[in-house]
């Protein structure tokens, strides 16, 4: 999920390098969500009802429902993260939308024109973990976080690389990374 509402964001940039990176793995179904065309109210000016959902907010919800590894890929805007997602996450952290942190494994990415990405990873990280024990749901937060400094820079708007041999890979040792936790925690859960 590329959580920028922003068109042609470093976010979006990533998310399609990583579904490039995905794609090369047989087995992987891969899906790839915009927040271009966010519109999830506010906290406390509104509420996500699941039986009038408008066309963004069931594709957001059914991609993250059908998925077994959800990559958030996380804007930093002045140093910390997007409003959006955490505003999604609030939204959907309640007993109604409980099951989209069932049996799941998170992975997240901060994006950051310059040097940063940590922090809104690590945001992110965190409300993520909180969710899973307050609604008592069985997901794991991926460890590995990965911070895509200078976005633009190593990725065209198409998400094709520009060649930096470093950038290349720490995203994929941070999707094989993601990729393994998900396997072990998906095999895990079938020994009762």
């Amino acid at each position: 999920m590329s959580a920028s509402p922003r068109a042609q964001s470093g976010s979006l940039r990533v998310a399609h390098f990583l579904e490039k990176i995905l794609k090369e793995h047989e087995t992987t179904e891969v899906s790839v969500v915009s927040f271009e065309h966010y519109d999830v109210p506010l906290v406390g000016q509104g509420q996500l009802d699941p039986d009038n959902l408008t066309d963004f907010q069931q594709t957001v919800l059914n991609a993250w429902k059908e998925a077994d590894l959800v990559f958030f890929l996380v804007p930093e805007y002045n140093w910390t993260t997007s409003p959006q997602l955490l505003n999604l996450l609030h939204q959907a952290g309640g007993p109604k939308f409980a099951h989209l942190f069932d049996n799941k494994v998170f992975a997240v990415a901060g994006t950051s024109g310059a040097r940063g990405g940590r922090v809104p990873a690590l945001e992110v990280t965190t409300v993520l973990n909180k969710l899973i024990n307050f609604l008592n749901k069985y997901s794991i937060v991926s460890p590995r976080i990965w911070e895509s400094h200078e976005t633009s820079l190593n990725l065209n708007e198409s998400g094709e690389s520009t060649g930096n041999a470093i950038y290349e890979k720490a995203a994929r040792a941070f999707v094989e990374y993601s990729l393994n936790v998900a396997q072990r925690w998906n095999v895990g859960s079938l020994v009762e």
